[in-house]
């Protein structure tokens, strides 16, 4: 049995995670903003088998309150084993682009605050030499594209973050486990046109929960994507600049 900690368990795919791991009967800790939701995934997911299933309501954006969410799963659950830290938004790009604040909002919630999190739990994981920290970073932070570089930005801040962070960590035999998921069908793109790319969020969080148990450091999900990734990435500048709909 394993101590979770989810920090933006009402994400689909989160969700969806917890469910695997509450099918095995690992003990969790559920941390986001809709305290009233949180309670009906408590309830279900001790239902599926979950050994315990503990919540708590925290506004995210909020710094400050990053080192009393940790304090309290590990005083519910007698320390924490694994944390996968996927919270965020999705924001509209041309909104971004006319409204200074909402750019930064957004910069702040999706890179920001992540790396506030990672950094409080990578200190707590190196006193102890134990534990892995598994992040949902995004196949957009890749290269930055017209379409969503204020979203993509952020995620590539949390991919370089979590690349350093692995490295330190080594040493102490804690594990940073980078998660990159290309387009999947949840609320958060509800808006968007569905096609043959598109993943299920239970299909990605059984490919997640298999990438945290190995401990692997980074993950493209579904695994297609690493392929469409190096395309991209490799691309000469004169012929991507071109490119709309990428």
């Amino acid at each position: 049995m394993k101590k979770i900690l989810i920090i933006g368990a009402t994400s689909a795919i989160a969700e969806h995670c917890a469910r695997l791991w509450a099918a095995r009967k690992d003990e969790l800790f559920l941390v986001g903003r809709d305290g009233e939701r949180l309670g009906v995934m408590a309830a279900d997911l001790k239902v599926r088998g979950a050994t315990a299933a503990h919540v708590h309501g925290a506004d995210l954006s909020h710094l400050g309150a990053h080192p009393f969410i940790l304090d309290a799963a590990e005083a519910q659950m007698g320390g924490v084993d694994v944390v996968l830290i996927a919270h965020g938004v999705l924001p509209d790009q041309t909104r971004c682009e006319a409204n200074l604040e909402e750019m930064l909002d957004s910069v702040h919630i999706n890179a920001i605050s992540t790396l506030s999190l990672l950094t409080l739990i990578a200190n707590r994981f190196e006193e102890r030499k134990a534990g892995t920290i598994a992040v949902i970073s995004s196949v957009a932070g890749d290269r930055g594209r017209a379409s969503n570089y204020v979203y993509g930005s952020s995620k590539a801040m949390v991919t370089a973050f979590t690349s350093g962070l692995r490295q330190r960590l080594h040493k102490s035999s804690v594990a940073v486990v980078t998660i990159k998921p290309g387009l999947v069908d949840t609320p958060m793109a509800a808006s968007f046109k569905k096609g043959l790319l598109w993943a299920k969020p239970d299909d990605v969080a059984q490919k997640m929960v298999t990438a945290i148990d190995r401990r692997q450091a980074e993950v493209y999900v579904p695994s297609f994507w690493w392929a469409v990734m190096m395309v991209i990435k490799l691309m000469p500048h004169s012929i991507f600049i071109r490119l709309s709909k990428i």
